[in-house]
């Protein structure tokens, strides 16, 4: 089953003193699931300073964008892993190995592969 590891950290907390040390955490991070075969995808997001939100119109109305992140929130979307994993517990086991900064969090979220591939034209769907 295929997960979504949502990366957030927290602007707010200072400077990260270890901002190096973590980003070679990453590194190490993302060699050991690609040689395994288990991550399929990874990004880090820049800062919400470049952020824009687009929100669906009302009945069929013009979409609405604005700038910023969509939440009022201390913690920012920072990065993401998608990976592959056998059992919910070892996609918990890796998010738990994702350096984040102080005040950091992991998302882990189980990817609906059954819409997915509906949408991608993969497989029939039927709500």
């Amino acid at each position: 089953m295929k997960y979504l590891m949502l990366i957030y950290n927290n602007p707010g907390a200072g400077p990260d003193p270890e901002a190096e040390a973590r980003l070679q955490g990453h590194v190490t991070l993302f060699k050991e699931l690609n040689e395994a075969g288990t991550v399929l995808s990874s990004a880090a997001l820049g800062d919400g300073s470049g952020v824009l939100t687009v929100r669906a119109g009302a009945r069929g109305g013009a979409p609405a964008v604005t700038d910023g992140p969509f939440l009022e929130a201390k913690e920012l979307l920072a990065g993401y892993y998608l990976v592959d994993c056998e059992t919910p517990e070892e996609a918990a086991a890796i998010a738990a190995r994702i350096p984040c900064g102080v005040g950091g969090v992991v998302e882990l979220r189980p990817v609906n592969e059954e819409i997915t591939d509906a949408v991608r034209g993969d497989a029939p769907y039927r709500i």
